[in-house]
């Protein structure tokens, strides 16, 4: 079940990382209003090209139908219970929402769903207990240094600084974006289409609030208000990243990008309003054609009619073109290079599921942790090394790639006979600084020196100095 429940996270990560990356970087030419300014007069909406109010309807209600299963499902991983808690709260003065006045809900013509949407099923009145949004409306009247971040096909991004100083993102419907525009011409409808893009942002919303996990993006909460000629516009609050820049992983240490570290904290999915877990309905093994820009797969359909491990396939094949392929065997050790190498062809070729992945992956981490991967090494040639106790060197430095540090060589090891091997490796190596700070495998962080010209007491630290002669 814990390796499941891993699998489980490593495929979210993996499917919508990039997502994310293109969410923040993609911005559209003209730039959707800041917080609190009005977006500009908009044009009537046509009668739209093709289509028709009933269509739309159906697209409403379809997305409508889709946030209530989530929010009725199974419990997520770390959700708890979710039918205790509160995930879309919109009674007035109820706890996590404070609006300036009561929803009025809007029936759309043709049979939509209302908007905005009445508590479901899986979301309690008022007083009921477990975590929830905290923040509404009235943290939003005060918020300085707003700031635009950029857009995808559907949302537009906001940085804001609450009152108390806590800086938040602030994710809402972009009404310059793509998935509105293309909606309005279709069907001339701008307060329909308004409906029909925002339910993603409250699927999103649900999914955040029910996969709680260090790295699922944390929500904060949410607030309805009028904008514009629409009214009750849905934004949510929730914590603040940066995006992942490839460039910048690749210039950490490996042991970093095996976990996927970023430099000021945990990688995080933050794009979840495309997610799905339903498997894709098939008829035949044709239905199941997985497409991606250099190749495709086809896979089995069920006897159920579903395709087999659809959603499971896609995340590993782009955790494969997206991750795996530039990051795990770039600047690896060079004994564990050659499973590193199996890893990446077999999630390329798609002839391992996430168990299996996993189990592999587990096992890379192992013989780093362990110190396995270092058992051919061979001592012979080395230079002596004197031990000072107590000292430390603190010039004398040099870069190396890559480094813990910008400005110096700082790296980790296993033991103190790898340190040995990586000084003797680098022609400019002259002594080493062992700390007592360690990496999140347990490994040694230490600092190469060009030099011992300058030792000075330091009861946190030993050096080493080559020996002359």
């Amino acid at each position: 079940m814990r390796r499941r429940r891993a699998a489980v996270a490593a495929g979210f990560c993996a499917s919508f990382l990039l997502g994310s990356v293109l969410n923040v970087l993609f911005a559209p030419g003209s730039e959707p209003p800041r917080p609190g300014q009005s977006p500009g007069p908009s044009p009537d909406p046509g009668p739209g090209r093709r289509g028709g109010r009933g269509e739309l309807a159906r697209q409403i209600r379809a997305r409508y139908e889709e946030v209530q299963r989530y929010s009725r499902g199974g419990p997520g991983p770390g959700a708890g219970r979710p039918e205790r808690r509160r995930l879309m709260d919109l009674a007035p003065g109820g706890p996590g929402l404070q609006r300036p006045r009561p929803p009025r809900a809007r029936p759309l013509p043709d049979g939509a769903p209302g908007w905005p949407p009445a508590p479901g099923p899986g979301s309690p009145g008022p007083g009921s207990s477990g975590p929830g949004p905290r923040l509404g409306c009235a943290a939003l009247r005060n918020v300085s240094g707003a700031q635009y971040v950029g857009s995808g096909y559907t949302k537009a991004v906001y940085r804001v600084r609450l009152p108390g100083g806590v800086a938040v993102a602030l994710k809402a419907v972009d009404f310059s974006g793509h998935d509105l525009g293309s909606c309005v011409r279709e069907f001339g409808a701008r307060r329909g289409c308004y409906r029909l893009a925002a339910h993603k942002l409250l699927k999103e919303m649900v999914l955040l609030e029910r996969l709680r996990h260090p790295n699922v993006l944390q929500l904060y909460g949410y607030c309805y208000q009028d904008s514009e000629d629409i009214p009750d516009t849905l934004t949510t609050i929730t914590e603040l990243g940066a995006p992942v820049e490839m460039i910048q992983l690749l210039q950490t240490s490996w042991e970093d990008r095996f976990r996927f570290v970023l430099v000021d904290g945990e990688l995080k999915v933050t794009d979840l309003d495309d997610a799905r877990v339903e498997e894709t309905p098939c008829t035949d093994s044709a239905d199941c054609t997985l497409e991606f820009p250099a190749r495709n797969f086809t896979l089995p359909c069920s006897a159920q009619g579903w395709c087999e491990a659809m959603n499971e396939k896609r995340n590993l094949y782009n955790a494969y073109r997206f991750f795996f392929t530039y990051l795990l065997p770039h600047s690896a050790p060079p004994s564990l290079r050659p499973l590193l190498d199996s890893i990446v062809n077999a999630t390329g070729e798609l002839t391992w599921g996430v168990d299996e992945t996993l189990a592999q992956l587990e096992k890379v981490l192992h013989l780093y942790r362990s110190g396995q991967y270092l058992q051919n090494s061979t001592e012979g040639g080395r230079a002596e090394y004197q031990h000072l106790p107590g000292s430390t060197i603190p010039q004398e430095d040099y870069r190396c790639w890559p480094s813990y540090h910008h400005g110096s060589c700082l790296l980790s090891v296993f033991n103190l006979a790898e340190a040995v091997d990586i000084c003797e490796s680098h022609a400019q190596c002259q002594a080493f600084v062992v700390t007592n700070q360690t990496t999140w495998t347990g490994r040694q962080l230490v600092f190469f020196k060009t030099g011992w010209s300058h030792v000075v007491p330091d009861p946190s630290k030993a050096t080493y100095v080559r020996a002359s002669g």
